[in-house]
């Protein structure tokens, strides 16, 4: 057996720890590997690159890596991911970035949007196969099959990203061509040397290590073979912070100028010229409106959801402060069922606003509940206005505050309405930390989820001095795919 060979027992474990997806991406990246086995399954591809030598321990870590097993790298090939990433940024890789790249772009892809990629291509592959469980890796390898995609091939698939408004893939596309065109390795392919569109935790700029990292490539033989071995790590990748001019892959982008729109409601009306300060001084084109009833919010909504100015922003805030339910806000109506806060978050989600697809999203909301029998008490009052502009669903039952849809910041307060009827002049406690800590330019420079974690921190530390019923309760929820910062990056 030769030193490049890797033992069957591994690949075997490796293979049946694989569900179906994974296995169907690793066959994707080894295509250009084993042309004449492109349609085997993983098995047989992997037996065949360690017959033909082609597969080697940093080779199967790579691919590994790729699908984001990082716990069998660990378990079964006995490194870490920071491992192989460092081995990646300095030695020959085994995938094409061409391949790296279907992939990524393959993990920022929603279903319904792979389908209207398949509806688009009728145009151009009539006799494609359109099956509606189609993924973008196998639409992928039917347009390869008639050259109308390849390493250096990718302006249909940019057309198509256009059509459905995802220009961040198309920016990833032309970075990745950009690179590509760079490269001054004559000897590999025109896709080869685009780093970053392959490590997305590494930078161009800096290695995924410090002074204090040693003997990370340290080798230890095991039953004749060689397996990765590191001394412990003190400094993660992701832990750089945004201190440097660094753009890494694992961070939102956050350079436009303004970073966004911040759509701030404050039917109270006590909160605005705080909130309104910060979010200028960090950079934001702030919209602000004092005591709105239900249809005054609804068409306020909907304008902002429609500003294109959203295309050229790289965020959006929207700040929202009323009596109101855990699901509703009452504005200035005081009605039993109010405004959902889900049809709110709904206004500015991809379908609705396809400019801020695949950008931050921040809510903060700061709601005076009001008790249940005081809300059945003001059913009777009848709202005024044209019922039609009222939204469809808002008697709905509502399951949840908020569904699990990308790019999403969600902080809610909570407080009893009698903190504000007891004063009616008095500030939220929750948005004045808020603006407080985002006005400190040392707190600034911390991702929103580590000042969430200290607001609240400030919030417990403020109810531990009140009255219960005058206590704040402070709810996130997440479905952010980056780090965020609200800063320049």
């Amino acid at each position: 057996m030769t030193k490049c060979q890797v033992p069957a027992v591994l690949i075997h474990q490796i293979v049946e720890e694989l569900d179906k997806e994974e296995g169907e991406i690793m066959v994707f990246l080894c295509r250009d590997l084993v042309p004449d086995l492109a349609t085997a399954d993983l098995r047989e591809l992997l037996m065949a690159l360690n017959e033909r030598e082609k597969l080697s321990l940093p080779g199967l870590s790579e691919l590994l890596y790729r699908v984001k097993r990082f716990d069998l790298l660990r378990r079964i090939l006995k490194t870490e991911k920071i491992t192989v990433e460092f081995n990646l940024a300095r030695s020959p890789r085994l995938v094409p970035d061409y391949r790296v790249l279907m992939v990524e772009i393959n993990e920022n892809l929603e279903k319904e949007e792979v389908g209207s990629l398949v509806f688009l291509l009728r145009d151009y592959a009539p006799r494609m196969k359109l099956a509606k469980d189609k993924s973008f890796l196998a639409l992928v390898i039917d347009l390869e099959k008639l050259n109308l995609v390849a390493p250096n091939q990718l302006d249909l698939i940019e057309e198509c990203f256009q059509s459905i408004h995802r220009i961040d893939l198309i920016k990833k596309i032309k970075k990745y061509k950009q690179e590509a065109f760079m490269s001054s390795v004559p000897s590999q392919p025109v896709y080869v040397n685009a780093l970053q569109a392959s490590l997305p935790n590494l930078s161009l700029i800096d290695p995924p290590y410090n002074s204090e990292i040693q003997n990370v490539n340290k080798e230890k033989s095991q039953n004749g073979q060689s397996f990765f071995q590191e001394e412990p790590v003190h400094m993660s990748i992701q832990e750089s912070g945004p201190a440097s001019h660094k753009v890494f892959n694992d961070q939102y982008r956050m350079q436009s100028q303004p970073l966004g729109i911040c759509l701030i409601i404050d039917c109270i009306g006590n909160d605005t010229d705080v909130l309104e300060e910060t979010f200028r001084g960090l950079g934001y084109d702030v919209h602000c409106h004092r005591h709105l009833d239900m249809d005054a919010m609804n068409e306020t909504l909907l304008e902002a959801a429609g500003l294109q100015k959203h295309r050229n922003c790289d965020s959006f805030v929207c700040i929202l402060v009323s009596r109101g339910s855990p699901q509703s806000i009452f504005c200035t109506d005081q009605t039993s069922t109010g405004f959902p806060l889900e049809q709110i978050k709904k206004y500015f989600m991809a379908d609705s606003c396809p400019e801020l697809r695949g950008k931050p999203k921040l809510f903060f909301i700061q709601s005076y509940i009001v008790p249940e029998n005081e809300q059945e008490c003001t059913s009777l009052l009848e709202i005024d206005g044209n019922d039609d502009k009222m939204i469809a669903n808002a008697k709905i039952p509502l399951k949840g505050t908020i569904p699990q849809v990308a790019d999403v910041f969600w902080s809610q307060c909570k407080v009893d309405v009698s903190t504000i009827e007891k004063s009616p002049t008095s500030s939220s406690y929750y948005l004045r930390c808020l603006a407080e800590l985002l006005r400190n330019p040392h707190k600034r420079k911390q991702s929103i989820l580590d000042i969430h974690t200290e607001l609240n921190r400030k919030v417990y530390e403020w109810n531990k001095t009140m009255d219960p019923s005058q206590q704040y309760s402070l709810l996130l929820q997440h479905t952010l795919r980056k780090k965020l910062f609200l800063s320049p990056t």
